[in-house]
Order: structure tokens, then C-alpha cells, then sequence
């Protein structure tokens, strides 16, 4: 008899039935098999909080297979993830199965490879029932959040909301954050910059340090101007050159929670789309004659463990590719935080064998992009450290002429050996503005030459709004949620509209706002981010065995009752105060106030019930009225607006939808091959240029037209190239001409 292998994923399931072979039958559950109800709450609150796990509708033909398969096998592997969910998983599958089969086993793998596989069923366990307790706990605890505190919202706020237990808490963090914002009063403040030339190129800038023998601390105009007066007419001399060696070390290999960041700053990836990619490429990627292999470890994990035979195969790797000099002494050892689960590993690489490169034919455009980013951050992790040198020169002007003396530094840092940096560097959230700088060769003491001087306006700035990046970041420094839930918190609070994104940042929404104060001010140790890091160590606690769920969930549940019985008797609704308006209601002569509904702010009379006139308010739910062109519709006459659509803008008819007629944008420039508009055009690659004519003629510019005629060859117009930097340089697109002409380069802040 076979032997069966049930996954939840049927990509796992595939990549696994290739490496055990024709003696395995592999099954996939495809995620959970049994859940709480839907329609019901399914916990005996009196029996000790027992929940009724019943059969997720759909899945009672999975089931039916699964229970089919076991009775024909010998031996039952059971193989979902290796956290808290997959222990759940096996846990429930085993129950339906449970005498189908003679034999049933839990095994586990950090890695989707044939090693990894075949260890595992080798050494076959027992399902962990102090794991399966805390995912129970974590269950029963959000049940009874949600279907007792969403009821409650409803009646007190509007119908259709919801309330988490842990989103709460990072809706609150935005909430916050915002309010930090928004009371931040900002102070103006200035610096003074000087370009200074001496014996030997190039100039360099300096900021000014000290003035007058105190720090440079400048509130106003002022101020600066007679600063920079009384320095302008100084002589200056280079008073000390300091030189420091130091040691830059790799950042560690990436966990759940920095390789969200990560991807979220490089590759502006959601933490839901790295979740899911991530998924993909630890499932198992189907690589030509190979087969399909799991090409990176278990992406849910806190811990930064590496194997030593992975530690081993990426020295080896860096002696072979970077040379014997970036292999360090002893293989790096990065600490985990307290927390951690110690039995998984980083997310790092499952083959050195399968770069990037070697692999890359095989995957789309976003599993390679992570697995890039995966593979760096690991060899990264495990090479040596760069070497740096850090110069200071400290410019002091002659106290004769300068009152006080005014003193200018200047940094500048120059690799002396690359180290791990040679391949890749951590991005940060923060902007770094440390007025590095290339220095030239000068000695102490030489006199140097003012070029010019600048003062320089600034304003204090409040704190910056989240990005996902720096959301995740605070939900793990705070003890906020888990690995596994980080992408899910995400997701949830924008979906329910409590928040939304725009340019990357959190905002709360007016409806996020009004729940959130709500809450705090209801359920205070709810929303308490302490209180909920307390509750993620006592779920972590019952994993380890030393904690009960069931009293756990009695702890939080009896005070939670309690508060909510009081909100629940006071009465009336919660909503933001009514603004007032100049406006008078049309039908009965009442002031128009600017009322909150389920769909946004509106404009509503104060007679209320016996008048019940409204109107939009402007800019609420309006269409913007379109931009209209000097064109006539070629079909009926009418004039042709400007609309925006999903490829970005077009001109329309204005008699849309009697109408359809629409054209393109053009750029006022002749296609170079047929003589046709150059429109602008949209993609899901993003913007690009091309011929009216198409599909006739298939001219493509990815670069924007410039209205110039190549200095070189003639051709009709140049392209218009600009790199990260924002260096702009033109090129011909006349393939045989290849004229290229760097035509913008930013010029270096001072200072």
C-alpha cells in the first residue's frame, strides 16, 4: 500500500509528490478543512469557552477524498505549514480521518527540497497539541471580540462595521500618529552652507558647526544674514583633519517582518503581495527538466537561525564568486529576539545552485524580483564586513576678522573595502541627510578659498504618517500580532475602510476615527497596545506550555463582558459633531449645517425630521466636470473632452454614451516611422509613448519624446532618459544612430 502525504497547498502538494516518488500519494486540503460557523459564534461560554468546529462549507468533497485516500494507504503524513495554522490544519484533518487510517503522523519542513522532505518522513512526530491550544486561543479570543463587540458598533456607530482585536490596535497607531500631526507646530530654523577650494580639487561644501563658540543654532532670517555677513569678508584655514577606520556589518537574514519592509521600500510591494509571492516560491516553482522545486525557506518566521550547512555552501559561494577576502573568519551568528521560534530558520535560499539568474526564465517579473532580494539579503548576511574611512575636516575662519570664529564641517566616507556591500545594502525609512561628501587631498592647516555661502531656510518637520514598511516595523517593536498576521492586520483595516493609503502613507478615514475613539474610550485595556503585546506572550506562553488557553480566554473574557454591558447601556449613537455653514436651506429657509453619514460628510438642512432636504457637499461624490478641447467629434460635431480612464487620460466625446468616439493624447510630435501622432499610452509595465496608426505601425518609445531633431542623424525627435538620481540625458531612438547626450545633471546639496 501507498503511503499518503496531506498538504494544505496543491503547488505544495505537486512539488512534493515529485521528490517522494511513486511509493507517496500526496493530497492537498487546500487550507483549513473546519472553522467556526459563520452565522453563529460557536463558543460554549459556560463550558469553559468549547467551540464547535463544524465543516467549511465547500470542503465536504475534499474531505470525502482525503477520507478515501487514508483508508487505502498504509501510513498518514500529515505535512501543512510548520506554524500554529498548519498544526490546526493537521489537527483537524486527522479527526476526520481518525480510523481511516493505521497509522498517522505529523511531520514538518522549513524547506520544500528533497533533503528536507525525505528527513522528515524519516523521523515522523506527533501533532503538537500545546500548538494547536494557542492557535485555539488566538481563534476563540478574535471570535468573541468580533461577534460581541461588532453588534455593538453597529448600534452605536452605523451598521456593517466590525472590530478586531489586534486591528483595533494598529488602526489606533494611525489614529495617534495623525493627531501628533496634526498638533505639531512647526518652528522655523537656518543653516549656512559654504563651498570652500583648496590646494588640490574638487571644492567641497561645509555646514556651519559652531558660531561665536557655541553650536550654530540659527532661529530666524535675520539672523542668518548677519551670520553670513560677518563670515563672508573672513579668511578660512582647514583648523583639523580627524580620520576614523570603521566597520560597517551586514544586516541579518530577513524575517516575516524585514523582509515585508524590505520589499515594501525596494520593490513597493503590499505586505499581502510578498506574503503571497513568497508563498509561491517556497511551494515550489516548476524549473524546466528539474521539476518543481521550493526555491526559499518557510517565509513565516522570527527567528534568525541558519542552518550550518546552508552557513557552509554560502561561504563557499562567496570564496567561489567575491574571493577568499570577503569570506569573515567564523560564519556570522545573528541573535533573535526573546520570542522567537528557535526551530525555524531565516528566510533565505533553499539551493545555491539556483540563482537568480539561473532561474530567472522561470518566473514572472515579481517572484524574480523577491527572490533577488531573498538571495542578496542572504549571501549578503553571511560575508564579511566593509571597512570604511571617515574624514572630517573642521574649516575655521580667522577670529580677527570673524567675531567669535565661526567653525564649518565637512564629512566625507571612502570604501576601503567593499565587504558584503558589494552586493547589496539595507534601505532605510528614515532620510539620512549627513553631508557626506567627496574630499580632497588638503593638509591641516593650508589656508582655503570661500566660493560661496549660503544660508538655507528650514522647517521643523512633525512625524512622518506610516508606510507599510514602517507600520510592520512598529507592530513588531510593539509585540503587535505575529509573523503570520502582519500581512492580514494590513489588509483588514484598509478593507474595512478604517484607513486608507494614498502616495504610500496611512491615513485614518473620518468612519476609522469615530470607531477608534470609541473603543478607547469604552474599552480602554482593549486598546492598549501594552495589553495586547501581554496577550501575544501569553499566547506564545501556551505553545510552550506554560499557560492554560482556557484561562487565558477566561482572564480577558470576564472584564471584556463587563465593559461592554456598560457601553451597551448608554444611549444614543456616536458620530462627529455637525459644522456649521453660512448656507440657508432652500425649501425652508433653516441653516444648512455639514452632517457625517455612511457615505461621507454632506450638506443637510437643521429642520430635520420635518425638513429633510440634503445635497452633496462639493467635492464629495462629485465627478470633476471634464477638461474641454478645441476639437470637434469627427462623427457628430459635438466637443471633445478630456477624461481619465484606466490607461490614463483620453479624449472623449462629450455626448458619451450617444457617442463613443475617443482618441488618444498626442504629443504634438510625428511619429519618426510613418509620420503618424505620437500619443502617450498605458500598460501594465506602466507609461509609454507609440504611433495613433497602431496596430498599422507598432512604434514603441518607452522614453518621453522630446519635439528635437537628433544633432547626429536628423531623425525626427530624442527621447528623454532620466535615471534615479535624476540625471535626464537624450537619446536618439534612430537604432543605427545611437547618439546619446547627457543633458541635465543635479547639482549636489550644499552641505
Amino acid at each position: 500500500m501507498k503511503s499518503l502525504v496531506i498538504v494544505e497547498s496543491p503547488a505544495k502538494a505537486k512539488t512534493i509528490s515529485k521528490i517522494l516518488g511513486k511509493d507517496f500519494t500526496v493530497k492537498a486540503s487546500v487550507g483549513h478543512v473546519k472553522d467556526l460557523p459563520v452565522k453563529e459564534m460557536g463558543i460554549d461560554i459556560e463550558k469553559d469557552f468549547t467551540p464547535s468546529y463544524m465543516v467549511i462549507p465547500g470542503k465536504e468533497a475534499v474531505i470525502r477524498e482525503l477520507k478515501k485516500a487514508a483508508k487505502e494507504a498504509d501510513t498518514v503524513y500529515l505535512a501543512p505549514d510548520p506554524d500554529r495554522e498548519g498544526e490546526a490544519i493537521a489537527w483537524h484533518i486527522a479527526e476526520e480521518i481518525k480510523g481511516k487510517a493505521k497509522k498517522v503522523y505529523r511531520v514538518t519542513f522549513n524547506e520544500i527540497t528533497k533533503t528536507a522532505v525525505r528527513e522528515a518522513i524519516k523521523h515522523p512526530g506527533e501533532i503538537d497539541v500545546m500548538k494547536v491550544d494557542a492557535q485555539q486561543a488566538r481563534r476563540v479570543l478574535d471570535r468573541l471580540v468580533g461577534y460581541e463587540l461588532s453588534p455593538l458598533l453597529w448600534r452605536k456607530v452605523r451598521r456593517g462595521l466590525s472590530a478586531g482585536r489586534v486591528q483595533s490596535v494598529a488602526v489606533r497607531l494611525i489614529v495617534d500618529r495623525e493627531r501628533e500631526i496634526g498638533a505639531f507646530v512647526q518652528e522655523e530654523y537656518w543653516s549656512i552652507n559654504a563651498e570652500f577650494e583648496g590646494s588640490n580639487k574638487p571644492a567641497f561644501w561645509a555646514k556651519l558647526s559652531k558660531y561665536r563658540g557655541e553650536k550654530a543654532e540659527i532661529k530666524n532670517a535675520d539672523s542668518a544674514g548677519a551670520a553670513a555677513a560677518e563670515i563672508r569678508g573672513s579668511r578660512f584655514a582647514l583648523s583639523r583633519i580627524e580620520k576614523k577606520k570603521k566597520k560597517r556589518n551586514p544586516a541579518p537574514p530577513f524575517t516575516t517582518s524585514t523582509l515585508q519592509q524590505e520589499a515594501s521600500r525596494k520593490l513597493r510591494f503590499t505586505a499581502k503581495k510578498t506574503m503571497m509571492v513568497a508563498q509561491q516560491l517556497y511551494e515550489g516553482i516548476e524549473l524546466g527538466e528539474e521539476g518543481a522545486v521550493g526555491l526559499i525557506t518557510y517565509m513565516r518566521t522570527d527567528s534568525l537561525r541558519i542552518a550550518a550547512e546552508a552557513q557552509q555552501a554560502a561561504r563557499e559561494y562567496i570564496g567561489t564568486t567575491y574571493g577568499k577576502e570577503y569570506v569573515p573568519e567564523k560564519p556570522p551568528v545573528y541573535k533573535s529576539k526573546a520570542s522567537a521560534q528557535e526551530a525555524h530558520e531565516a528566510v533565505r535560499p533553499t539551493y545555491l545552485s539556483n540563482g537568480p539568474e539561473t532561474v530567472r526564465h522561470y518566473l514572472n517579473k515579481d517572484q524574480l524580483a523577491l527572490y533577488r532580494l531573498i538571495w542578496n539579503r542572504f549571501i549578503a548576511s553571511q560575508m564579511a564586513p566593509a571597512e570604511l574611512e571617515q574624514t572630517t575636516f573642521e574649516i575655521s575662519c580667522d577670529t580677527e576678522n570673524c567675531k567669535g570664529g565661526a567653525v564649518f564641517r565637512a564629512s566625507g566616507s571612502v570604501v576601503k573595502f567593499q565587504g558584503f556591500m558589494a552586493l547589496y545594502t539595507e534601505s532605510t525609512d528614515e532620510v539620512i541627510d549627513e553631508g557626506e561628501a567627496i574630499l580632497p587631498h588638503l593638509k591641516e592647516g593650508e589656508g582655503l578659498t570661500l566660493l560661496n555661502l549660503q544660508p538655507r531656510q528650514h522647517f521643523t518637520q512633525p512625524p512622518p504618517r506610516y508606510t507599510e514598511a514602517t507600520l510592520v516595523k512598529a507592530l513588531e517593536e510593539k509585540g503587535i500580532g505575529r509573523p503570520s498576521t502582519y500581512a492580514a492586520i494590513l489588509s483588514t483595516i484598509q478593507d474595512r475602510k478604517y484607513v486608507h493609503k494614498a502616495e504610500g502613507k496611512f491615513s485614518p478615514t473620518e468612519l476609522g476615527t469615530v470607531v477608534n475613539d470609541f473603543l478607547v474610550d469604552r474599552f480602554r485595556e482593549l486598546m492598549d497596545v501594552s495589553f495586547t503585546a501581554n496577550m501575544e506572550e501569553d499566547l506564545d506562553h501556551i505553545e510552550d506550555g506554560k499557560k492554560k488557553w482556557v484561562k487565558i480566554v477566561k482572564d480577558f473574557y470576564r472584564p471584556f463582558h463587563e465593559k461592554l454591558s456598560e457601553a451597551a447601556a448608554v444611549k444614543g449613537k456616536v458620530k462627529p459633531e455637525d459644522i456649521a455653514t453660512e448656507e440657508t436651506c432652500e425649501n425652508c429657509g433653516k441653516p444648512m449645517v455639514i452632517r457625517w453619514g455612511r457615505h461621507g460628510r454632506f450638506m443637510a438642512c437643521t429642520g430635520f425630521p420635518d425638513c429633510k432636504t440634503t445635497k452633496p457637499l462639493e467635492g464629495e461624490g462629485q465627478a470633476k466636470e471634464p477638461e474641454t478641447t478645441e476639437e470637434k467629434c469627427p462623427k457628430c460635431g459635438s466637443p471633445m473632452v478630456v477624461r481619465s480612464g484606466r490607461f490614463g487620460k483620453f479624449i472623449a466625446c462629450s455626448q458619451y454614451p450617444t457617442c463613443k468616439t475617443t482618441k488618444a493624447v498626442s504629443t504634438g510630435i510625428k511619429c519618426p516611422v510613418d509620420g503618424g501622432d505620437v500619443v502617450e499610452r498605458r500598460s501594465k509595465r506602466g507609461k509609454f509613448w507609440g504611433c495613433s496608426n497602431y496596430p498599422k505601425c507598432t512604434f514603441v518609445s518607452w522614453y518621453k519624446p522630446v519635439p528635437e531633431p537628433c544633432p547626429k542623424c536628423g531623425a525626427v525627435f530624442l527621447a528623454e532618459k532620466w535615471d534615479k538620481a535624476g540625471n535626464v540625458t537624450h537619446i536618439c531612438l534612430n537604432k543605427e544612430c545611437g547618439h546619446k547626450a547627457e543633458v541635465r545633471k543635479e547639482e549636489p546639496a550644499a552641505g
